[in-house]
């Protein structure tokens, strides 16, 4: 049938070659991948590889849901930074707590979803959904945070990011003597110098553990001030270096919110001429009609400030499970992009952030001198 030139019939039609079993994932995506939510999935593999990736994006990364319980830190997200491919994270402290548990040396087990937990807890065994672990690595991995966090380079506020390159530096250690490696992210992320934020730093084991201490006398704290001016800074630097700033959203929550929060707060907050992230890449399985900040569309995003306008066309939200899209999301760009030198940012952050004051004292002149003349 001859096609009828009507631009709304200009996709490329639906003709896939059927499956043999042999195909690589990337082959699989691209072929069957066509519609729906699986249409969605490929639009993201294409956007993150194509244009995310680019030699000049820089990709902030924020993670929600029990990611690292699950594995999925050494299956997906350390290939991911050591291929360059994510520059800076906003997660969950829970992530980060349970990502420690492999690296001390601890086991994580399947198990049925299905369980009496009233026995599970009889018993010891913690349940996350369908995954079983001993009570006894909470309290272990407990201690081992506790006591690395007593050192006397923990004794002062810091960031998130720089308590979790040192937590990380310790890990790292710790792994090594156990004959372990590439277990943690925390550790990798320590080795690549990407900084790790958490968005709600007392929203988890080590927040608890942290707080412990302050009953104890130790001077550690989080300056979330800085954790907020620090990402800001990584944003605008990306953007003013001629390069794209861009989120992956790995589920949705107050990491979310952190990793898009840095451009209204360098816009509305700093007063800065900013347009907003350039692309914008969601897995979640949230709904929109909610209300809820972990389904909000990308155009409502732009209504914020948060992404450019201009760029909304390449903004893709994929419907599915976080376990399911990140690792085919990760086997697509590691197959069809050469990996990326790391940024290093986390080494960069005083560099950054003088930028980010002199953008600021800059933004705030001009705004003193037309306040004058009005």
């Amino acid at each position: 049938m001859t096609e009828s030139g009507d631009p709304l019939l200009s996709g490329a039609r639906i003709d896939p070659r059927p499956i043999t079993g042999r195909e690589t994932v990337p082959e699989l995506i691209d072929n069957a991948f066509q519609a729906y939510n699986a249409g969605r999935m490929r639009e993201a593999c294409r956007l993150f590889a194509e244009r995310m990736l680019s030699p000049q994006g820089t990709v902030g990364m924020s993670l929600t849901g029990a990611l690292t319980p699950a594995g999925l830190g050494m299956s997906t997200l350390i290939p991911l930074l050591e291929a360059g491919f994510v520059d800076w994270i906003v997660s969950t402290g829970a992530n980060l707590y349970h990502d420690a548990h492999f690296a001390l040396g601890f086991s994580m087990h399947r198990g049925n979803p299905r369980a009496d937990d009233v026995e599970l807890r009889e018993r010891g065994v913690v349940r996350i959904y369908d995954i079983f672990f001993d009570y006894r690595v909470l309290l272990r991995t407990d201690l081992f945070v506790r006591e690395v966090s007593t050192r006397p380079e923990f004794q002062r506020p810091m960031s998130s990011a720089e308590y979790h390159y040192l937590l990380g530096g310790y890990v790292r250690e710790r792994e090594r003597a156990l004959g372990l490696s590439r277990k943690s992210v925390l550790s990798v992320a320590h080795e690549l110098a990407v900084p790790i934020y958490t968005s709600s730093p007392g929203d988890s084991s080590i927040g608890m553990n942290v707080a412990e201490l302050a009953l104890d006398g130790r001077q550690l704290r989080f300056d979330v001030s800085a954790d907020v001016n620090e990402t800001a800074a990584i944003v605008l630097d990306a953007k003013r270096s001629g390069g794209t700033s861009g989120v992956l959203i790995v589920g949705g929550g107050s990491p979310k919110n952190f990793v898009l929060q840095t451009e209204p707060q360098i816009q509305e907050v700093l007063g800065i001429d900013e347009r907003g992230h350039d692309y914008y890449l969601q897995i979640t399985d949230a709904r929109p009609d909610t209300g809820g900040l972990s389904g909000a569309t990308p155009g409502e995003a732009v209504s914020w400030g948060k992404v450019d306008p201009d760029r909304l066309p390449d903004a893709v939200v994929a419907y599915l499970d976080s376990t399911v899209g990140l690792p085919l999301l990760a086997a697509y760009a590691l197959a069809r992009v050469a990996p990326r030198p790391p940024k290093r940012l986390y080494d960069r952050r005083g560099e950054l952030m003088t930028r980010l004051r002199a953008a600021y004292q800059n933004a705030r002149s001009f705004r003193d001198e037309r306040a004058k003349t009005s």
